[in-house]
Parts: C-alpha cells; sequence; structure tokens
C-alpha cells in the first residue's frame, strides 16, 4: 500500500474526526472525542509533532495544513460541546422539574413520648390537689443529693445508692433521685410549700423488667402547719384512683428513707396479672410506685424551718411504673429502645 501524503493524512484525520464528532450524543462521549483527536497524545498533535520527519519541501504546506486542522476541529469541539452541555442541562431541568399541581408529600408527624405524657398528666392530677411542677438539675451536688437530706458521707445509706459520679472538681453526681430540689425548694421558699419534680435520675444497678439505670421520677412535698400522714394517705390515694380508677387497691407498708420518718413504700396491685402474681411484680401481685413518708426534722432544720413548728410529706413515684400500670407493658426497658413500632402504639390520633 502507498504511503499517505501529508495532505492526505490531513484529510482522513479531519474526515474520521468529524463524523466521531457528530456522532458524539454525551458529554462524556465529546470530552473523549477531545482528547483522542487533539489532546497531548491525539492525532492532531502527534501529526504536528512529526513534521520534522517529512522532505523539507513538503513541511510548509503540512505545518500549514496542520495547524489549520487543528484549529477547524477545535472549533468544531466547542459548538458540539455547548451543544450538548445545553441538552444536559435541559435534561437534569425536567427531571428536576416539580409538578405544582400534585398533592404535598405527607408530613411524619410526632407525638410525646408515653412517659412525657404521664408526667404532663400527673402534673395536672396534682395542680388540682394544690401542688407547683419546679424542675431542677440532673447533676448535682453531693450537698444537695445527700447531705441536706440526712444522708451524711458515713451514713450506711448512702452506700446503696450505687451513684454515678461526675468526673468535676468536688464531688458531683448525677442525682440518683429528684429530691434534692426538696432542699433547694424549700431554702428559697416560707411555708406552706407545695410542689411536685419531674425529671430523670440515675443509679448504678442491675436491669430487669422493672429496673432500669436511668428512669423517670416524680418527687412531691407538701410542708406546712399540722401535716399528718393521713394527708399524705389520702393525696396519694386520690393520685392512684385518678390515674387508674376506683377499682384498683393501694398499699402502704413501713419502710425506711433516711430522709422521712417514718417512712412507708407505696404500691398499686398489679393491673397486668390482677395481683395474681407475674414477673413483673415478681409474684407478689403488687408493683411498687416509690417511697414516701413524714418530712425528718434534720431535713427542715437544715433548711431553716422549725420541725416544732411546721410538718410535711415527701413521695417520689417512679414514673415508668405508673405507664407500665396504666398501659400493660411488661418491661419498663421498653420505653427507653426506641424501638417506633412500640412507641407508635401510644400516639394520639390527630
Amino acid at each position: 500500500m502507498a504511503t499517505m501524503t501529508a495532505q492526505e493524512t490531513i484529510d482522513d484525520i479531519r474526515q474520521r474526526a468529524l463524523a466521531q464528532l457528530d456522532a458524539a450524543a454525551t458529554l462524556d462521549e465529546a470530552i473523549a472525542w477531545e482528547r483522542e483527536f487533539l489532546g497531548s497524545r491525539g492525532e492532531v498533535t502527534l501529526f504536528l509533532r512529526g513534521l520534522s520527519a517529512l522532505p523539507p519541501e513538503e513541511r510548509p504546506v503540512a505545518g500549514r495544513g496542520g495547524n489549520a486542522l487543528k484549529q477547524e476541529l477545535g472549533a468544531a469541539w466547542e459548538r458540539r460541546h455547548a451543544e450538548l452541555a445545553s441538552a444536559d442541562l435541559e435534561r437534569r431541568l425536567a427531571d428536576d422539574a416539580v409538578d405544582v399541581t400534585l398533592p404535598g408529600r405527607p408530613t411524619d408527624l410526632g407525638a410525646a413520648h408515653p412517659v412525657s405524657e404521664m408526667i404532663d398528666e400527673l402534673s395536672e392530677i396534682f395542680a388540682l390537689l394544690g401542688f407547683q411542677t419546679v424542675f431542677g438539675p440532673e447533676v448535682e451536688t453531693a450537698h444537695y443529693n445527700f447531705d441536706q437530706l440526712n444522708i451524711p458521707s458515713e451514713h450506711p445509706a448512702r452506700d446503696v445508692w450505687d451513684t454515678i459520679h461526675v468526673d468535676l472538681p468536688g464531688e458531683i453526681v448525677l442525682r440518683t433521685h429528684t429530691s434534692p430540689m426538696q432542699a433547694r425548694v424549700m431554702e428559697q421558699t416560707e411555708p406552706p410549700v407545695r410542689v411536685v419534680v419531674p425529671g430523670r435520675v440515675y443509679r448504678y444497678e442491675a436491669q430487669d423488667a422493672s429496673h432500669e439505670w436511668m428512669f423517670h421520677q416524680l418527687e412531691g412535698l407538701a410542708v406546712d402547719r399540722n401535716i399528718t400522714m393521713a394527708d399524705l394517705k389520702g393525696t396519694l390515694a386520690e393520685m392512684a384512683r385518678q390515674l387508674f380508677g376506683a377499682e384498683r387497691r393501694i398499699r402502704f407498708r413501713c419502710d425506711f428513707f433516711p430522709f422521712v420518718e417514718p417512712g412507708v413504700d407505696f404500691a398499686v396491685d398489679c393491673a397486668l396479672c390482677s395481683g395474681k402474681g407475674c414477673r413483673v411484680c415478681k409474684g407478689s401481685g403488687w408493683l411498687e410506685m416509690g417511697g414516701a413518708g413524714m418530712v425528718h426534722p434534720n431535713v427542715l432544720r437544715a433548711v431553716g424551718y422549725d420541725p416544732e413548728v411546721y410538718s410535711g410529706f415527701a413521695f417520689g413515684l417512679g414514673v415508668e411504673r405508673l405507664v407500665m400500670m396504666r398501659s400493660g407493658v411488661d418491661d419498663l426497658r421498653a420505653f427507653a429502645g426506641n424501638d417506633l413500632r412500640f412507641l407508635r402504639q401510644f400516639a394520639r390520633a390527630a
């Protein structure tokens, strides 16, 4: 086969290049074409680099022809690239277009957590009984969490709280109960006092169907002249009646808490087994709601109240246990499990 002349080579490159450029249907194909013909190792570039190998008499004509071809193909590529870029933009705009006549996408609406709903309901019940709802810090000093509540450092009851300490100067703890707000409120308030304090509390303890390391408590405190144990029992009995109905039975048994004297535990007959015994109530037929009692004289003295003049009662209720009783849930840990299938059962219809 005879070797092509420089002009024949230029014509061949032009013919193939323009045909391939016209056939390019995407930006990627146009960019690949530019590399193939005009890139640093493209056909036109290699042709111009090879001019020195031509006979001297052919070099001027081949050089002019090669440069003219490079300019012609560059201009053709610019036009084709602009056409493909415009088509690509129109396609993407069409794909992203919004049909304003379509109905809007439904929004996923949230709902209050069952524990939050119970706290709100308890606040309403106690508001009708004359109690104000207040809130306190979850990170507490040992002074308020223990000392002001008749639990000094050498007190044996302090050892059984399994407290979670915070790595800060001084003895800082995650509060083990909402009771520290008793002292904080009484320090700033002259009797009479009637408050409830909802919030999270933290204890380092084994987890089971009725215990968690983090749970919610609602503290109650009433201080005035001539308050008796009968006032405490009547208040908690009315709360139980409002929550669970008149058919529920309640029980008070003697118990020890350093910040009350005398102390009792307050229980409701287990609604899950109707008092027959199950894993939640540990076979007893009763589910403890919390502790209660008459405010210890030492606690009153610590905040400047005269126990010869004033008396009071305090109680602490486990909020999750109240929800369990009401809803029939048999495992307290489910409330902190973040399982939407479980939580949606409690969502009220809008």
